[in-house]
């Protein structure tokens, strides 16, 4: 009975990853679009953005069928519950990934703002680097790690204001950029939002392996008492 149930744990913990990969796709695909105004590929992350929103529904399904019929212990209701929490935040990227590729479809190329482009460009870089070592993190349950990573939206906010001053800057000089400043505005906050939901993935990571630690622990407890 209890190989069935690490079966079926290490199988939600598989699909989890998987979904993690489908994110990490769908965000570079998001930004490639957008900065090489790719019309085709921003709507091929938009269509594919169902397989994401799937993936989190069948893995909240099966997180609650596995809390109501096996009883977990404590530890095992962690990770459980870790993948249940963090498959919503990759839901939540995945959707701003496609606000991205949306916010491509409504970009007019004759007004585009090069520099911008750019910075946003870097920007991208930086979050989809955080995304795939907080999921490294995570496969690896490298809770110091994670609060290293977690970090790095501090620089990721710093280049957002940065690419937002400069936005608004160009915007004031010229009146027929307006549309598209805001659209590179919006993406600019999708952008900082998933450092935000990064962040979030990083602090499970810590949740989930400082729970086992204090688990591990505990049953060290009772074990000397017993003698």
């Amino acid at each position: 009975m209890r190989s069935e149930f690490e079966t079926e744990l290490n199988n939600l913990h598989i699909r989890f990853s998987e979904m993690a990969m489908m994110v990490n796709e769908a965000i570079k695909k998001a930004v490639t679009a957008f900065i090489t105004h790719d019309q085709d590929l921003a709507q091929q992350v938009v269509v594919d953005d169902q397989k994401i929103n799937n993936r989190e529904m069948d893995l909240e399904k099966k997180s609650f069928e596995m809390i109501a019929l096996q009883q977990p212990v404590t530890s095992d209701l962690r990770m459980i519950m870790t993948v249940l929490k963090a498959s919503s935040d990759l839901e939540r990227i995945g959707d701003h990934a496609v606000s991205i590729a949306r916010a491509d479809l409504r970009l007019h190329e004759k007004s585009t703002l090069p520099d911008v482009e750019k910075l946003i460009q870097q920007v991208s870089q930086q979050v989809e680097a955080m995304f795939t070592q907080a999921i490294e993190s995570y496969l690896q349950e490298d809770d110091q790690r994670a609060i290293e990573i977690a970090q790095q939206d501090n620089d990721i906010d710093r280049l957002v204001q940065k690419i937002k001053h400069l936005c608004i800057m160009d915007m004031k000089n010229d009146a027929q950029i307006v549309e598209n400043g805001t659209s590179y505005l919006s993406v600019t906050n999708y952008l900082e939002r998933m450092g935000d939901y990064i962040t979030n993935l990083c602090e499970w990571v810590v949740y989930l392996k400082r729970g086992k630690l204090a688990d591990l622990n505990c049953r060290d407890d009772q074990q000397n008492r017993k003698y």
